[in-house]
């Protein structure tokens, strides 16, 4: 066996280049999806309580509409 030349010496190392990168883009992947997943759990939670407070909201004026309806002078004063 003969001793490895340069060229290979070179494309080992721009393998083990390339390599390195892969795995620092997977890990950056899975931090990313990660990430993702719970801002999306977030934003659901978000959903949820802009709902409740659209609900409340609502059924307080309605609430305040029928006060006001008892409220009122009827119409011969």
């Amino acid at each position: 066996m003969s001793a490895p030349t340069n060229t290979e010496e070179n494309a080992e190392s721009r393998f083990i280049v390339i390599e390195t990168k892969i795995a620092h883009q997977e890990d950056l992947l899975d931090e990313l999806n990660k990430l993702v997943y719970r801002q999306q759990q977030k934003i659901d939670q978000l959903e949820t309580l802009c709902a409740a407070l659209a609900r409340m909201v609502k059924d307080a004026r309605e609430s305040s509409e029928q006060g006001q309806a008892l409220h009122e002078r009827p119409p011969h004063y």
